[in-house]
Protein backbone atom coordinates (compact mmCIF):
# COMPACT_ATOMS: atom_id res chain seq x y z
CA UNK A 1 0.00 0.00 0.00
CA UNK A 2 1.11 3.24 -0.88
CA UNK A 3 0.36 6.65 1.10
CA UNK A 4 1.57 10.21 0.49
CA UNK A 5 -0.80 11.77 3.27
CA UNK A 6 -3.27 10.58 5.64
CA UNK A 7 -6.32 13.54 5.36
CA UNK A 8 -9.88 11.73 4.78
CA UNK A 9 -11.05 8.01 5.17
CA UNK A 10 -12.12 8.34 1.75
CA UNK A 11 -9.08 7.49 0.35
CA UNK A 12 -8.57 3.96 1.86
CA UNK A 13 -9.93 1.18 -0.14
CA UNK A 14 -11.34 -2.08 1.48
CA UNK A 15 -7.99 -3.46 0.13
CA UNK A 16 -5.72 -1.12 1.64
CA UNK A 17 -7.66 -1.25 4.87
CA UNK A 18 -7.18 -5.10 4.83
CA UNK A 19 -3.29 -4.37 4.16
CA UNK A 20 -3.37 -1.99 7.14
CA UNK A 21 -4.82 -4.27 9.33
CA UNK A 22 -2.37 -6.85 8.31
CA UNK A 23 0.21 -4.72 9.78
CA UNK A 24 -1.24 -3.32 12.66
CA UNK A 25 -1.58 -7.01 13.81
CA UNK A 26 2.16 -7.57 12.91
CA UNK A 27 2.73 -4.48 15.51
CA UNK A 28 0.44 -6.56 17.97
CA UNK A 29 3.03 -9.05 18.43
CA UNK A 30 5.87 -6.55 18.99
CA UNK A 31 7.07 -7.46 22.51
CA UNK A 32 9.91 -4.90 22.32
CA UNK A 33 10.77 -1.57 20.46
CA UNK A 34 11.98 -2.26 17.02
CA UNK A 35 14.46 0.31 14.86
CA UNK A 36 12.61 0.06 11.83
CA UNK A 37 12.39 3.84 12.00
CA UNK A 38 15.17 4.97 13.66
CA UNK A 39 16.90 8.60 12.82
CA UNK A 40 12.89 9.39 11.90
CA UNK A 41 11.51 12.40 12.97
CA UNK A 42 7.55 13.20 13.96
CA UNK A 43 6.02 16.32 14.30
CA UNK A 44 2.94 16.26 16.63
CA UNK A 45 1.39 19.82 15.66
CA UNK A 46 -1.36 19.99 17.93
CA UNK A 47 -3.91 23.55 18.01
CA UNK A 48 -6.92 21.40 20.21
CA UNK A 49 -6.22 19.60 23.17
CA UNK A 50 -5.62 15.80 22.88
CA UNK A 51 -4.80 13.05 25.01
CA UNK A 52 -4.69 9.81 23.13
CA UNK A 53 -4.57 10.77 19.98
CA UNK A 54 -1.36 12.62 20.81
CA UNK A 55 0.48 10.71 23.01
CA UNK A 56 -0.46 7.69 20.96
CA UNK A 57 0.88 8.61 17.64
CA UNK A 58 4.22 9.84 20.05
CA UNK A 59 4.31 6.66 21.86
CA UNK A 60 3.69 4.59 18.31
CA UNK A 61 6.71 6.74 16.79
CA UNK A 62 9.05 5.93 19.74
CA UNK A 63 8.21 1.97 19.87
CA UNK A 64 9.25 1.82 15.64
CA UNK A 65 12.29 3.51 17.27
CA UNK A 66 11.95 7.33 15.89
CA UNK A 67 12.06 10.81 17.87
CA UNK A 68 9.08 12.75 18.25
CA UNK A 69 9.00 17.09 18.05
CA UNK A 70 5.78 17.96 19.63
CA UNK A 71 3.70 21.06 20.74
CA UNK A 72 -0.13 20.60 22.04
CA UNK A 73 -1.17 24.08 21.96
CA UNK A 74 0.24 25.46 19.24
CA UNK A 75 -2.56 27.78 18.75
CA UNK A 76 -1.23 29.74 21.81
CA UNK A 77 2.61 28.41 21.81
CA UNK A 78 3.74 28.72 18.21
CA UNK A 79 4.24 31.64 15.50
CA UNK A 80 0.37 30.73 15.09
CA UNK A 81 0.07 33.52 18.49
CA UNK A 82 1.86 35.99 15.81
CA UNK A 83 -0.21 35.83 13.20
CA UNK A 84 1.62 33.05 10.72
CA UNK A 85 -0.16 31.26 8.54
CA UNK A 86 -1.05 27.66 8.77
CA UNK A 87 0.59 26.74 5.34
CA UNK A 88 3.73 28.95 6.27
CA UNK A 89 3.87 26.52 9.40
CA UNK A 90 3.88 23.65 7.47
CA UNK A 91 6.04 25.12 4.78
CA UNK A 92 9.19 25.30 7.61
CA UNK A 93 8.18 22.67 9.43
CA UNK A 94 7.96 19.83 6.90
CA UNK A 95 12.11 21.02 6.78
CA UNK A 96 12.75 19.79 10.35
CA UNK A 97 10.75 16.30 10.19
CA UNK A 98 9.52 13.39 8.45
CA UNK A 99 5.62 13.55 9.00
CA UNK A 100 3.65 15.98 10.87
CA UNK A 101 0.45 15.04 12.29
CA UNK A 102 -1.77 17.48 12.42
CA UNK A 103 -4.66 18.34 14.46
CA UNK A 104 -6.30 22.04 14.04
CA UNK A 105 -9.53 23.65 14.71
CA UNK A 106 -10.57 24.43 11.01
CA UNK A 107 -12.16 21.72 9.07
CA UNK A 108 -10.21 21.35 5.83
CA UNK A 109 -6.96 22.22 7.82
CA UNK A 110 -5.34 19.20 7.00
CA UNK A 111 -5.63 19.71 3.44
CA UNK A 112 -4.54 22.94 3.41
CA UNK A 113 -1.87 21.81 4.93
CA UNK A 114 -1.04 18.42 2.04
CA UNK A 115 -1.04 20.94 -0.92
CA UNK A 116 2.16 23.02 0.80
CA UNK A 117 3.75 19.80 2.82
CA UNK A 118 7.11 18.26 1.59
CA UNK A 119 6.46 15.68 3.91
CA UNK A 120 3.41 13.99 4.64
CA UNK A 121 0.60 14.79 6.90
CA UNK A 122 -1.75 13.28 9.19
CA UNK A 123 -5.33 14.62 9.72
CA UNK A 124 -5.54 13.98 13.64
CA UNK A 125 -8.78 15.63 13.60
CA UNK A 126 -9.75 19.13 11.50
CA UNK A 127 -12.63 20.91 13.34
CA UNK A 128 -16.03 19.52 12.73
CA UNK A 129 -14.60 17.58 9.40
CA UNK A 130 -12.82 14.30 9.93
CA UNK A 131 -10.23 12.33 12.14
CA UNK A 132 -9.19 9.46 9.65
CA UNK A 133 -6.80 7.44 12.18
CA UNK A 134 -9.60 7.04 14.87
CA UNK A 135 -11.68 5.63 12.08
CA UNK A 136 -9.13 3.45 10.95
CA UNK A 137 -8.84 2.35 14.65
CA UNK A 138 -12.63 1.59 15.01
CA UNK A 139 -12.99 -0.32 12.48
CA UNK A 140 -10.17 -2.76 13.17
CA UNK A 141 -12.14 -2.68 16.90
CA UNK A 142 -15.07 -3.49 15.27
CA UNK A 143 -13.91 -6.37 13.47
CA UNK A 144 -11.29 -7.73 16.14
CA UNK A 145 -14.69 -7.47 18.49
CA UNK A 146 -17.43 -8.75 16.49
CA UNK A 147 -15.34 -10.56 13.65
CA UNK A 148 -16.63 -9.24 10.88
CA UNK A 149 -18.15 -5.77 8.73
CA UNK A 150 -20.20 -7.13 6.36
CA UNK A 151 -23.88 -6.94 7.87
CA UNK A 152 -23.03 -4.65 11.09
CA UNK A 153 -25.42 -2.74 12.11
CA UNK A 154 -24.54 -0.06 14.52
CA UNK A 155 -25.87 2.68 15.95
CA UNK A 156 -24.25 6.12 16.01
CA UNK A 157 -25.33 7.86 19.32
CA UNK A 158 -25.00 11.97 20.76
CA UNK A 159 -23.24 14.89 18.76
CA UNK A 160 -23.39 13.61 15.03
CA UNK A 161 -23.35 17.34 13.77
CA UNK A 162 -19.94 18.07 15.25
CA UNK A 163 -18.51 14.27 15.67
CA UNK A 164 -15.56 14.40 13.22
CA UNK A 165 -15.01 10.69 14.77
CA UNK A 166 -18.63 9.47 13.77
CA UNK A 167 -18.51 11.04 9.61
CA UNK A 168 -14.94 9.52 9.64
CA UNK A 169 -16.84 6.19 10.42
CA UNK A 170 -19.50 6.55 8.35
CA UNK A 171 -17.18 7.17 5.40
CA UNK A 172 -15.34 3.69 5.87
CA UNK A 173 -18.08 1.72 6.78
CA UNK A 174 -19.74 2.50 3.47
CA UNK A 175 -17.56 0.77 2.02
CA UNK A 176 -18.57 -2.76 3.16
CA UNK A 177 -21.58 -4.26 2.38
CA UNK A 178 -25.22 -4.62 3.89
CA UNK A 179 -24.10 -2.36 6.92
CA UNK A 180 -27.17 -0.56 8.67
CA UNK A 181 -26.26 2.80 10.90
CA UNK A 182 -28.97 3.80 13.11
CA UNK A 183 -28.37 7.52 13.94
CA UNK A 184 -29.63 8.60 17.46
CA UNK A 185 -29.09 12.46 18.74
CA UNK A 186 -30.77 15.44 20.17
CA UNK A 187 -32.70 17.17 17.46
CA UNK A 188 -29.88 20.12 17.32
CA UNK A 189 -27.11 18.13 16.45
CA UNK A 190 -28.38 15.36 13.73
CA UNK A 191 -26.28 14.17 11.31
CA UNK A 192 -25.05 15.99 8.54
CA UNK A 193 -26.92 16.16 5.21
CA UNK A 194 -23.59 15.44 3.26
CA UNK A 195 -22.85 12.44 4.94
CA UNK A 196 -26.51 11.22 4.68
CA UNK A 197 -26.43 11.91 0.76
CA UNK A 198 -23.33 9.91 0.55
CA UNK A 199 -24.53 6.89 2.24
CA UNK A 200 -27.71 7.32 -0.12
CA UNK A 201 -25.54 7.21 -2.85
CA UNK A 202 -23.78 4.32 -1.97
CA UNK A 203 -26.95 2.51 -1.28
CA UNK A 204 -26.10 2.35 2.54
CA UNK A 205 -28.89 1.73 5.24
CA UNK A 206 -29.96 4.38 7.80
CA UNK A 207 -32.27 5.19 9.96
CA UNK A 208 -32.63 8.37 12.09
CA UNK A 209 -34.35 7.34 15.84
CA UNK A 210 -34.76 9.02 18.65
CA UNK A 211 -35.26 5.64 21.11
CA UNK A 212 -31.90 4.63 21.77
CA UNK A 213 -33.69 1.88 24.18
CA UNK A 214 -35.39 0.35 21.10
CA UNK A 215 -32.04 0.58 18.79
CA UNK A 216 -30.11 -0.97 21.02
CA UNK A 217 -31.93 -4.08 21.29
CA UNK A 218 -31.11 -4.28 17.05
CA UNK A 219 -27.67 -3.63 16.95
CA UNK A 220 -23.93 -5.29 16.83
CA UNK A 221 -22.45 -1.60 17.77
CA UNK A 222 -23.17 1.34 19.89
CA UNK A 223 -20.48 3.83 19.34
CA UNK A 224 -21.60 6.78 22.06
CA UNK A 225 -19.69 10.12 21.45
CA UNK A 226 -19.84 13.11 23.82
CA UNK A 227 -22.04 16.46 23.53
CA UNK A 228 -18.67 18.62 22.72
CA UNK A 229 -19.74 21.63 24.73
CA UNK A 230 -16.96 23.83 22.78
CA UNK A 231 -18.69 23.61 19.28
CA UNK A 232 -21.82 25.14 20.15
CA UNK A 233 -21.98 28.77 20.23
CA UNK A 234 -24.41 29.24 23.04
CA UNK A 235 -24.90 27.52 26.56
CA UNK A 236 -28.44 27.05 25.81
CA UNK A 237 -28.10 24.80 22.66
CA UNK A 238 -25.06 22.86 24.55
CA UNK A 239 -27.79 22.22 27.04
CA UNK A 240 -30.65 21.07 24.75
CA UNK A 241 -28.26 18.12 23.79
CA UNK A 242 -26.50 17.03 26.99
CA UNK A 243 -27.82 14.92 28.97
CA UNK A 244 -30.55 13.14 26.58
CA UNK A 245 -28.74 9.75 25.79
CA UNK A 246 -26.77 8.07 28.71
CA UNK A 247 -25.82 3.91 28.54
CA UNK A 248 -26.22 2.65 31.69
CA UNK A 249 -27.19 -0.42 33.10
CA UNK A 250 -30.39 -0.19 31.24
CA UNK A 251 -29.41 0.24 28.02
CA UNK A 252 -26.86 -2.49 28.57
CA UNK A 253 -29.71 -4.83 29.86
CA UNK A 254 -31.24 -4.96 26.22
CA UNK A 255 -28.05 -4.89 23.96
CA UNK A 256 -27.36 -8.24 22.79
CA UNK A 257 -24.85 -10.65 24.58
CA UNK A 258 -22.65 -10.36 21.52
CA UNK A 259 -22.59 -6.28 20.79
CA UNK A 260 -20.49 -3.94 21.96
CA UNK A 261 -20.23 -0.45 23.29
CA UNK A 262 -17.13 1.90 21.99
CA UNK A 263 -16.46 5.50 22.06
CA UNK A 264 -13.55 7.47 21.16
CA UNK A 265 -13.39 8.82 24.61
CA UNK A 266 -12.55 11.12 26.60
CA UNK A 267 -16.30 10.45 27.93
CA UNK A 268 -18.12 12.95 30.29
CA UNK A 269 -21.18 11.59 31.67
CA UNK A 270 -22.65 9.69 28.65
CA UNK A 271 -21.58 6.41 29.84
CA UNK A 272 -22.11 5.68 33.41
CA UNK A 273 -19.26 4.30 34.99
CA UNK A 274 -21.21 0.94 36.20
CA UNK A 275 -21.01 0.05 32.61
CA UNK A 276 -17.49 -0.04 32.66
CA UNK A 277 -17.29 -4.03 34.43
CA UNK A 278 -19.53 -5.56 31.59
CA UNK A 279 -17.26 -7.65 29.07
CA UNK A 280 -19.44 -5.85 25.91
CA UNK A 281 -17.49 -2.39 27.06
CA UNK A 282 -14.76 -2.00 24.29
CA UNK A 283 -13.84 1.35 24.93
CA UNK A 284 -11.09 0.82 26.58
CA UNK A 285 -9.37 -1.99 24.13
CA UNK A 286 -10.64 0.27 21.45
CA UNK A 287 -8.14 3.20 22.89
CA UNK A 288 -5.69 0.80 23.05
CA UNK A 289 -6.01 -0.18 19.58
CA UNK A 290 -5.07 2.66 18.48
CA UNK A 291 -1.36 2.91 18.87
CA UNK A 292 -0.96 -0.07 16.72
CA UNK A 293 -3.22 1.38 13.68
CA UNK A 294 -0.83 4.42 14.21
CA UNK A 295 2.22 2.62 14.37
CA UNK A 296 0.71 0.79 11.07
CA UNK A 297 -0.02 3.81 9.59
CA UNK A 298 3.72 5.83 10.56
CA UNK A 299 5.29 2.15 9.17
CA UNK A 300 3.84 2.36 5.92
CA UNK A 301 4.29 6.26 5.36
CA UNK A 302 7.82 6.01 6.01
CA UNK A 303 9.72 3.02 5.95
CA UNK A 304 10.67 3.27 1.89
CA UNK A 305 11.01 7.18 2.21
Amino acid sequence: MKLNHVIESQQFTRESLEELFDVARGMEKLSTQVKSLANKIMISLFYEPSTRTRLSFEAAMMRLGGNVASTENAQNFSSAAKGETLEDTIRVLSGYGDVIVLRHFETGAAHRASEVSEIPIINAGDGTGQHPSQSLLDIYTIKKEIGRIDGLKIAMVGDLSNGRTVRSLAYLLSKYDNVKMYFVSPPNVTMGSDIKEHLQKHGVSFEESPDLKDVAGKVDVIYQTRIQRERFTSIEEYEKAHGVYIIDNEIMDVLPEKSIVMHPLPRVDEIKYEVDKDPRAAYFRQAHNGLYIRMALLSILLENR
